[in-house]
């Protein structure tokens, strides 16, 4: 980022763009806001857009493109195989990540799917710092089981870590010694940690994993949907890379990795995913399953206008005024929150700002879902959406049972050169408002819950 200094040395990020095409938003009144949330069942997902004022759900499919991004598309090749577009991008991505096999996929979330159709078997496990959602659930849906081995502090919603994300390497030594050969299917690291508040994976950590899953043959994958935030984060926070150039810090992080896949609505600003692969005999197997789930292998369920759309955002993701705005302006309104008095997850990451809604509403049980309870609150009073990040956001175990998150958050994605400070500063005013009055903050309980990744369709009500 251009280092600009401010003559009363007040910190404000910059952002290093300006806006070309605008998009009208509604703050609509407070009594409709209360309507479309009940219409919605306390369902932040189940909102209509048009009710809603600062979108701040997710980064996924809503970062905003770069104008050689929209332009890139009017170029694109509209074939149904051997698209030039295909062949422009698999050579972007073999050139970022020194892999020379590619394949086009439809969304992140479908190459967890055929990852785990072709490397996950009935009783394998699959080790990781932590479980995203669709994640975890393609491998139960495979039989699998995920194992997290995230360091103690990751799990910490105050903490000095720079690297919460991180794999404790004691925990994967004693795991693949006490498990049965070829029972592990393979290792994932994601970079950064969504569930955990965004936190960053060091460039030290994943060497190290690397050398563990190699030296007992071991395959080991990387998501690397928020790598760009990531990236930011090992060249401002690690020790050795400060001097380094996004390129070279990227180049070292594949060099640990066997296949890296990714949703390309959050890498790179467009719509779609993909999966690179090391080995041809990996990209094989993988390929066989592509025209049965996602389309022919040149274009993989995506449009072509998003292929070229991605080329080019992926290319972006080497220009660090690009990748540091998510960090930059995430960084300051966490700090501006915490200097207000809202417990919230730090140090910040990337993704979004995180409140920690155990100590923001201390009263509420976690069977309550405070996280979720926060959420609707946020809602009625800003015509803010924000996303429940704990208890609700997991599954009911085999009996039955609340699995409780170790962690209850409210997630405020901040989509990349999307808002404007005076638009997290008026979110930092209705947050701190609304802690200030938290006692008008109730619990919630279920109407209606779906048996698998419930948080996109439950239905929830006020707990009385």
């Amino acid at each position: 980022m251009s280092n600009i200094k401010f003559i009363n040395q007040e910190h404000i990020p910059i952002e290093m763009h300006k806006a070309r095409i605008v998009q009208k938003i509604n703050l609509i009144s407070l009594e409709e806001r209360i309507k479309a949330n009940n219409k919605a069942s306390n369902n932040s997902h189940l909102l209509k857009n048009e009710d809603v004022f600062l979108d701040m759900l997710t980064d996924s499919g809503v970062n905003a493109m770069s104008d050689k991004q929209l332009a890139a598309m009017m170029e694109a090749d509209d074939s149904y195989a051997g698209s030039s577009s295909y062949f422009k991008l698999k050579e972007k991505i073999n050139e970022m990540f020194d892999m020379p096999y590619f394949l086009p996929i439809h969304q992140g979330r479908a190459c967890e799917h055929l990852l785990s159709r072709v490397y996950v078997k009935e009783g394998m496990i699959v080790p990781m710092n932590y479980h995203f959602t669709t994640t975890k659930a393609h491998i139960e849906l495979a039989k699998g089981k995920v194992i997290e081995l995230l360091t103690e502090e990751g799990l910490k919603e105050e903490s000095d870590c720079k690297f919460k994300g991180n794999i404790d390497i004691n925990k994967l030594n004693e795991l693949i010694l006490k498990t049965e050969n070829n029972k592990i299917a393979f290792l994932r690291i994601e970079a950064a940690t969504n569930l955990i508040g965004g936190q960053p994976v060091s460039l030290n950590n994943m060497k190290e994993v690397s050398k563990v899953c190699r030296e007992n043959n071991v395959k080991i994958i990387l998501d690397a949907s928020l790598i760009s935030d990531n990236l930011y984060l090992i060249k401002t926070r690690e020790k050795g890379y400060e001097n380094k150039s996004i390129n070279e810090i990227i180049k070292e992080i594949s060099k640990c990795f066997d296949i890296i896949y990714f949703s390309g609505r959050k890498l790179g600003s467009s719509r779609g995913g993909g999966i690179c692969f090391r080995e041809e005999q990996d990209f094989l197997l993988v390929r066989n399953l592509v025209p049965v789930y996602e389309g022919f292998s040149t274009y993989g369920g995506m449009s072509v206008r998003e292929i070229e759309c991605m080329r080019v955002g992926i290319e972006e993701i080497l220009d660090e005024d690009v990748i540091s705005q998510g960090p930059i302006f995430i960084e300051e309104m966490t700090r501006l929150l915490v200097q207000n008095g809202v417990p919230m997850v730090t140090p910040s990451g990337g993704l979004g700002v995180h409140i920690d809604c155990t100590k923001f509403l201390p009263n509420i049980p976690k069977e309550q879902y405070p996280a979720a309870s926060v959420a609707c609150a946020l809602y009625i009073i800003s015509g803010i959406r924000g996303t429940e990040r704990g208890t609700l956001s997991e599954d009911r175990d085999d009996n039955g049972e609340e699995h409780f998150a170790p962690m209850e958050l409210l997630r405020l994605a901040l989509p990349r050169r999307v808002f404007t400070l005076s638009q997290i500063k008026y979110a930092v005013d209705r947050i701190t408002w609304l802690y200030n009055n938290r006692e008008l903050i109730g619990g919630l309980k279920f109407t209606e819950e779906p048996e698998t990744l419930r948080f996109f369709f439950r239905k929830i009500r006020a707990y009385r």
